[in-house]
């Protein structure tokens, strides 16, 4: 039995078709999940002034979480939410590895050649350096 699922989730379409198929998965009443999305990190870490706070990150942060708040009223389930900021792959396995994960879900954007070389595949990362099992969703023909 599954009892700790951490659902990776971001701001696309293929969020929705990742709630879908967690819903086909029949998932038991004890189990928990965990809604997660990783907020990239300011590539001008250093430039920032702590003291002040910054809307834009601000705005994010709450467009973000009212999202996984909605996706979170849909499940059959407890859940927690967890927006964290840093390198998205590494970011989820630190997840997985907090809360003892059985499962991963994560999507996968479908990326090939040069732009998968480019902007590296975060499922294929997470797949390879997971502590547990991944189901990789794929985008459906609809949400192209």
């Amino acid at each position: 039995m599954l009892k700790t699922i951490l659902v990776a989730l971001d701001s696309s379409e293929l969020s929705q078709g990742i709630i879908q198929t967690l819903e086909q998965l029949h998932i038991q009443t004890a189990a928990k999940i965990i809604l997660s999305h990783v907020l990239p990190s300011s590539e001008s870490d250093m430039e920032i002034e702590a003291d002040f706070p910054h809307k834009s990150e601000e705005l994010t942060y709450r467009h973000v979480e009212k999202q996984l708040q909605t996706y979170q009223e849909k499940l059959p389930c407890p859940s927690e939410i967890e927006i964290v900021i840093g390198d998205p792959a590494e970011e989820i396995i630190r997840l997985a590895h907090i809360y003892s994960c059985d499962l991963i879900v994560i999507g996968s954007r479908g990326l090939t050649g040069l732009k998968r070389i480019l902007q590296g595949s975060v499922s294929s990362q997470v797949v390879a350096d997971a502590p547990c099992s991944v189901l990789v969703v794929k985008p459906s023909e609809t949400n192209e």
